[in-house]
């Protein structure tokens, strides 16, 4: 399993003296994508607070009430830039309840493709998954987050973006489809990194239910904690003040030379204001806040996020509903724990979603006023 976790690795957090096989089997994709951009350019600073236009649909009519499904090309405007998504619309009359998926850490898209150092990883999972949904009478909406994918404009520097700009984009995103009369009910879907991302919006929005699928159980520090265990222990010790600090909220300029370099750039000055605003969200006690439906998903042969976050979960939110699917990976496909298969999967499009997760999301949804 040593290739795969060093792969699908957040950030090849790995390639040097640490080793990949050593690494838990937890969230292996623990960052964002901004952990590790460059800087994208200068300008204002992102905003603070985001404000919802409508969407810019283009194309056939949005009303889908001509038999066929309908995906269609949504926009948000916000002060630093305009976010891009798809709109998944099902045939019949509206109004249909409606999930807002949240993507992954990283660079993943909102098909759930994710761009690496070895190139990009399509799978399009979350593609897969919003036409089955609306097959199943549900709408949905996925988008590219900030800095991603054609939303990678909506950054002007990564030294100001902060980890509640994902949370204020996910209820600026829910806000407008509330405000559009095509839609009844609103869901949100967070995959992975997204699922905390989901867990904050969904009380903010007061929505109809929130799914988490894959999502870990722990706060950021504690997992880059468990990541960096293969550490020596004078460098463990280093890694572990200014896991310290971060927590507190105190950024350093002092990064030990001595660290390895994949470690030396996961704490690098830039990036530790988004890690300061991360790293205060515990999963376990954000999912407790929440009092509306919760469904939480997770796959067996996930090699980024054990079945032990789920469980973590649902046990802070006792009324939630835990569903351990049988044999389905991170990406949200059937495969065995085969570290080849693993691999595979993570860019065969053509390979599709687990039914079993399809079948689930839809019974939670229907329900619900």
């Amino acid at each position: 399993m040593r290739r795969v976790a060093w792969v699908l690795g957040w950030a090849l957090l790995f390639p040097g003296s640490v080793r990949a096989q050593h690494a838990p089997r937890t969230e292996m994709s623990i960052g964002s994508s901004y952990l590790r951009a460059p800087r994208v350019g200068a300008g204002a600073n992102p905003h603070r607070g985001i404000v919802s236009v409508p969407g810019n649909l283009t194309g056939r009519s949005a009303l889908a009430g001509d038999g066929v499904p309908l995906a269609e090309p949504i926009a948000l405007k916000i002060s630093s830039g305009t976010l891009y998504g798809t709109l998944e619309l099902p045939a019949g009359k509206p109004p249909f309840p409606v999930a807002l998926i949240i993507a992954g850490s990283g660079h993943t898209d909102r098909d759930g493709n994710s761009a690496t150092p070895q190139g990009k990883l399509n799978n399009n999972s979350n593609k897969m998954l919003a036409e089955a949904l609306a097959a199943r009478g549900i709408a949905s909406l996925r988008y590219d987050k900030r800095g991603v994918g054609e939303s990678a404009k909506a950054i002007t520097k990564v030294e100001d973006t902060r980890f509640d700009d994902l949370i204020e984009d996910a209820v600026a995103w829910g806000k407008q489809l509330r405000s559009d009369r095509r839609f009844g009910p609103l869901v949100l879907l967070g995959h992975s990194e997204g699922s905390l991302i989901g867990m904050v919006a969904s009380r903010q929005l007061a929505a109809n239910g929130f799914v988490s699928i894959a999502g870990s159980g722990k706060p950021a520090g504690q997992i880059i904690r468990e990541q960096l265990k293969p550490l020596p222990p004078e460098l463990m010790k280093q890694a572990e003040e200014i896991i310290k600090g971060l927590e507190e909220g105190r950024t350093t300029e002092n990064i030990p030379p001595s660290l390895p370099s994949s470690v030396k750039v996961l704490f690098r000055p830039s990036v530790q204001p988004y890690e300061i605003s991360w790293f205060k969200y515990d999963p376990a006690k954000e999912i407790a806040k929440l009092k509306m439906p919760v469904l939480i998903l997770q796959g067996s042969t996930d090699i980024q996020v054990s079945v032990e976050h789920a469980k973590l979960l649902a046990n802070a939110n006792p009324s939630a509903k835990l569903v351990i699917i049988e044999g389905m990976n991170h990406v949200l496909k059937e495969v065995p724990a085969d570290p080849g298969k693993q691999l595979r999967s993570y860019s065969d499009p053509a390979l599709p979603v687990s039914p079993q997760l399809v079948n689930e999301i839809t019974g939670f949804i229907r329900p619900l006023k």
